[in-house]
């Protein structure tokens, strides 16, 4: 009998080994397969550049821009017979040339005024005469797409109703397609190299939703007309800006937009800068406007013809990566073959949807798309390689099959055995955490998951707060009508359970106003999620980096956050039965409620530091680049001065409503740190200050801040007040504050004067801890 059952289970798992490899092929070589990867390629009909010499086997969707003609009485799109000729010949002879290929039709383009949009957005009859004559013209002239690249919103007013431009245009679309049998229109937009912009942001929320994928615009972040130093214009990294495309995709992600809506963009041109020294011929050399065109401008394909004229050397930053050559006087950025190949390169493996170029008429001979098309092919042979090494093998392994499976399935029995104790062993050791949290902190609740989920809605998208390096954040409703705040620990979370028992234990023994309080905790199996009272007006920086909400930040209310968070760190410091070590103090981590009072939150990574001690080592260095000192960011040491430091920073961005990502003064080669302390010393604090703000009324008070901050933020952490200093600085306004800050901390010029490899400046927690 059991070598009957050894060999009937010998021949299923045989077939089912030859089912699996067969399914494999037919995936993988199948005429059926997914697309998984765009490439689109923008035609403009003003270039002159014909239709039919377009090498469409290079893309998978053409776009034709652009229908510009708004009427702005009926907000309806209407032409002129020279480009309804256009739009018939173009979806005519790319059907004609190659039927596999997509064609959208891109509304808007540089000559439709800003007002003309504006006002089309924020009337509801204006959206609909817009959308129905957009999808109308789209159907009848061939089009199987729409692709909105008009303005961007200048307003909260029209960034709200972008995005509900956005959810009538899905409807409508489907409406159409169900009323007319047809295939949906896909819908696209053009949207700014990143959300986090001042101002022309995009609702990333209605994007996720409602379109297909958006073109992400990766160019012109310096032009020759305004920079005074020669730049990459489309650098895929910058170490010393935010104005890059690394960062640019990774806050359209951390912003909702998940990445396979994402398409990058691929400039097919670059710009030409007038040197000041033509020695000087790299990125970062002083210039003095643009060379060969008035405004620099410069197609690959007239830039190719330069190179080739007067016989430059073309060069490769990979640090930026971008190509440059340089001809007398004239320096060139631009995308050439090897800068293309790399940004293919990353775009698969931040697994974007694909690359659209701007435009198809500026490559030469297609060695550009060429290029980007060999990158995506060659991942593609690999697989092709893998599944005929797969065949080889698969012989080998059926007849190696039938004969070790029955020790196979001895040694699968054990293992699952040991599994099993081990399963029962993790979730005895996260009941026993449990009761050690029920034991140490007894007016904690432990909430249930059902009641977890019944107060989010299962955790529903509408309930999402945000999202940090811990897991989501959702708001919940508790039967009895409190609001709460469901902390999430996601499986893909940097952190793990010492780090949610850390926070547990932490913030039940801390009870003060100005720290966010914990309400319980649910630990079921592998779910592990934190329970807090609910802050309706977010967080700080919700507020202060906003060109608009920054304006209900007056002085006074600054004034009150700022005591908030000063007596929430004393007691911290200095009135707690433990004192405690932040070490992620940011605008982030400060939560408001309903009257603006600040409450610090997030004492995952907080450290319980010994009264007697002057400072701590640890080799975990974690918490945010440009909120943490040098003595921790470099060799691990920390102490009360670390929040001390971090405070420091905090008041600085209250007091200007200044990110610390980006640089400053009239080089931009200034940290936000040095800029304030370069404008204190000469004299000029009141230029360091939010201009929403009247200082005509309190200005004295701006520069004591002021002059503290910079007290804080000194690279010796001896020179740094304490924080009961601190508090009595700002509480005495009548004593004068005679110290006298020396030079802030990660100077730029210290840096590059002792070598030491600066830190990135930017808003995301280091190390194994991410910022929320």
């Amino acid at each position: 009998m059991i070598i009957l059952q050894a060999a009937f289970s010998s021949s299923m798992l045989s077939k089912f080994i030859i089912l699996l490899f067969h399914i494999f092929v037919c995936l993988e070589f199948g005429p059926a397969r997914a697309q998984t990867w765009i490439r689109v390629g923008y035609w403009y009909s003003g270039n002159g550049f014909p239709i039919s010499d377009i090498n469409s086997a290079l893309f998978t969707h053409l776009i034709c821009s652009f229908a510009e003609n708004i009427n702005l009485s009926s907000y309806r799109i209407s032409f002129s017979p020279d480009e309804e000729k256009n739009f018939s010949n173009f979806t005519e002879t790319v059907r004609k040339k190659n039927p596999s290929v997509t064609t959208i039709l891109s509304i808007g383009g540089a000559y439709v005024n800003h007002s003309t949009f504006s006002s089309m957005v924020n009337d509801s009859s204006h959206r609909k005469s817009f959308i129905d004559s957009s999808i109308k013209l789209a159907r009848h002239y061939g089009f199987q797409g729409l692709d909105l690249s008009w303005s961007y919103p200048n307003t909260a007013s029209e960034l709200f109703n972008v995005g509900v431009l956005f959810e009538e245009w899905r409807a409508a679309t489907e409406l159409e397609a169900k009323n007319s049998s047809q295939t949906q229109l896909i819908l696209t937009a053009r949207v700014p190299y990143s959300p986090r912009r001042t101002f022309g942001s995009f609702p990333a929320d209605s994007v996720q939703r409602n379109l297909n994928w958006v073109h992400v615009v990766a160019a012109e972040y310096f032009l020759p007309e305004s920079a005074k130093f020669t730049e990459a214009h489309g650098a895929l990294y910058n170490p010393s800006s935010i104005l890059n495309t690394d960062y640019g995709i990774r806050a359209w992600i951390e912003g909702g937009v998940s990445a396979e809506k994402l398409v990058m963009n691929l400039p097919y041109y670059g710009y030409a800068w007038t040197l000041v020294n033509p020695k000087d011929s790299f990125i970062g050399a002083a210039a003095k406007g643009p060379a060969i065109a008035d405004d620099g401008f410069m197609n690959y394909k007239d830039i190719k013809n330069y190179i080739k004229i007067y016989g430059a050397e073309v060069m490769y930053n990979g640090t930026y990566v971008v190509n440059y050559c340089t001809i007398g006087t004239s320096w060139i950025d631009f995308d050439d073959v090897e800068a293309v190949k790399v940004k293919i390169s990353y775009a698969k493996e931040k697994k974007l949807l694909g690359y659209y170029v701007w435009q198809v008429s500026f490559d030469d001979n297609w060695v550009l798309s060429q290029a980007a098309a060999e990158v995506e092919n060659n991942g593609r042979n690999k697989g092709r390689l893998f599944a005929i090494i797969l065949s080889s093998t698969a012989v080998l392994i059926l007849l190696l099959g039938s004969l070790l499976y029955s020790f196979w399935m001895k040694k699968l029995k054990a293992k699952r055995k040991v599994d099993s104790a081990k399963r029962w062993k993790h979730r005895g050791s996260n009941q026993a955490d449990a009761g050690d949290f029920n034991n140490n902190a007894p007016n904690l609740r432990v909430y249930s998951l059902t009641d977890i989920e019944a107060a989010t809605e299962k955790f529903s998208i509408e309930n999402k707060l945000g999202e940090g390096g811990y897991g989501p954040v959702y708001k919940g409703i508790l039967p009895d009508g409190q609001e709460i705040a469901v902390k999430k620990l996601s499986k893909t979370s940097t952190q793990g359970f010492e780090e949610f028992k850390n926070e547990v234990m932490l913030t039940a023994k801390l009870q003060h106003v100005n720290l966010v309080k914990v309400l319980g905790f649910c630990i079921v199996k592998e779910e592990q999620m934190l329970i807090y009272e609910h802050m309706p007006n977010r967080s700080l920086d919700y507020y202060l980096f906003d060109p608009i909400r920054r304006h209900t930040l007056d002085w006074n209310k600054r004034v009150h956050i700022i005591e908030g968070v000063t007596q929430g760190l004393l007691y911290l410091q200095e009135y707690s039965r433990l004192t405690i070590i932040h070490r992620d103090l940011k605008a982030s981590n400060v939560l408001l409620d309903d009257d603006m009072k600040p409450k610090i939150s997030d004492f995952g990574i907080a450290r319980i530091f010994s009264k007697d001690d002057l400072e701590a080592n640890t080799s975990r260095v974690v918490g945010t680049h440009g909120y943490i000192p040098p003595e921790y960011a470099k060799r691990g040491k920390y102490s009360t001065k670390l929040d001390v430091y971090s405070f420091g920073v905090l008041l600085l961005q209250i007091i200007s409503g200044k990110k610390i990502s980006i640089l400053y003064g009239q080089n931009e080669n200034l940290s936000l740190l040095e800029f304030a302390y370069e404008l204190w010393k000469d004299g000029k604090g009141k230029e360091f200050v939010d201009s929403t703000l009247d200082d005509a009324q309190c200005s004295c008070k701006l520069m004591r801040c002021l002059h503290i901050a910079l007290l804080c933020v000194q690279e010796n952490p001896n020179d740094r007040p304490s924080m009961l200093e601190i508090y009595s600085m700002l509480k005495t306004e009548t004593t004068d504050v005679n110290l006298i800050p020396k030079k802030p901390a990660f100077s730029i010029q210290a840096v590059e004067a002792k070598g030491i490899e600066s830190l990135s400046i930017n808003d995301v927690t280091v190390s194994e801890i991410l910022a929320r």
